[in-house]
């Protein structure tokens, strides 16, 4: 279990966190309704997703730019109005849903955003604002400017997690050289590995403690990583195979 303190409502959650990463996708149904539901109906309470904006500023929880991998829709979503994008279906099946419909639908959930794309910030702001939704939202992405300029906008009500650059400067930390690290994070959400490099191990555990981070480690598939990285300390699994991180947890006696 963690001892680092709680510096934000959304963290604030008795041991490990376990995340259902776009809800679940072994299914085939990432980012749906359904699939979010499934992952809650087996008591999952923090939820991964992706946010994208289409041409007329709506706010969707989609992974991809394009809707051609994983829905029977085609084109980019920045490039489509929501009238064509909530026609698509996700494996022809299940629709697009909004990211608005998905705080109301599910108003116990935290989720996990990564916003994919800058004309995204402002909108997703403006409806944590009229959903009064900062407790129940870490932001993330791979671009650190596009995290801090939504720190700087929104202030410390809103949970971020370092980009690619605070990770590295944090695992730079960790081998006890000096890099510049952003104060206003909680959280370092990161591979256990990067193009064949360890990223998470007892050492970078240690020094994000240190600095009163939290670690969530993405995207664990197998138990027998969960239970290495539960054992070095690390205080989320963000998993594809939710009944598996379940089972793991339930075995540590960790499932809450």
């Amino acid at each position: 279990m963690s001892t680092t303190r709680i510096r934000h409502p959304y963290l604030d959650h008795p041991g490990p966190i376990p995340f259902a990463h776009r809800g679940g996708t072994a299914d085939g149904l990432e980012n749906t309704v359904l699939q979010f539901r499934r992952a809650v109906d087996v008591g999952y309470r923090y939820i991964e997703t992706d946010v994208h904006t289409t041409r007329d500023g709506r706010l969707v929880a989609f992974h991809d730019a394009t809707l051609d991998r994983v829905t029977d829709g085609a084109g980019r979503i920045g490039d489509l109005p929501w009238d064509d994008v909530r026609h698509a279906r996700v494996a022809g099946r299940e629709p697009v849903p909004l990211f608005e419909e998905l705080l109301e639908t599910f108003p116990e959930v935290r989720w996990n955003v990564d916003l994919k794309a800058e004309q995204a910030t402002l909108p997703f702001l403006e409806l944590l604002e009229r959903a009064d939704a900062w407790d129940r939202v870490c932001v993330g992405s791979f671009s650190e400017a596009r995290v801090v300029r939504a720190q700087r906008l929104a202030g410390p009500r809103l949970a971020t997690s370092y980009g690619t650059r605070g990770v590295l400067n944090l695992r730079l930390r960790s081998w006890g050289v000096p890099a510049a690290l952003r104060r206003s994070a909680v959280a370092a959400q990161v591979p256990e590995t990067q193009s064949g490099i360890q990223v998470v191990d007892s050492r970078f555990v240690r020094a994000a403690h240190a600095r009163g981070l939290q670690v969530h480690v993405w995207t664990i598939n197998d138990a027998r990583s969960m239970h290495r990285l539960l054992d070095l300390g690390v205080d989320g699994i963000m998993t594809d195979h939710i009944d598996t991180l379940r089972e793991v947890m339930e075995d540590r006696g960790v499932w809450v």
